[in-house]
């Protein structure tokens, strides 16, 4: 097996997963739009769906890193016990 083979199915490999997700997850399993510019169509699609859904998880973990650094910089007062 040359070395260009050996890439193209480590390749291959990372990518049929995805793959599989998005048939799954962004019904690309039937295709409703018609020949080739709906198949194109429906493709590009499903990949701005998972695309959109990774930059969203990336967003909620950010959001949550900035909320714990407010939070450890501005600590709850606590109540006076003198009152």
């Amino acid at each position: 097996m040359t070395d260009a083979i050996r890439r193209e199915m480590k390749r291959r490999a990372a990518v049929e997963p995805v793959t599989g997700h998005l048939k799954a997850d962004h019904r690309m399993g039937h295709n409703h739009l018609a020949h080739a510019t709906g198949e194109a169509a429906n493709a590009v699609l499903a990949a701005i769906g998972y695309n959109f859904r990774r930059i969203l998880a990336w967003l909620k973990l950010f959001v949550a890193f900035i909320q714990a650094a407010i939070i450890s910089l501005f600590p709850a007062a606590e109540p006076n016990p003198a009152t």
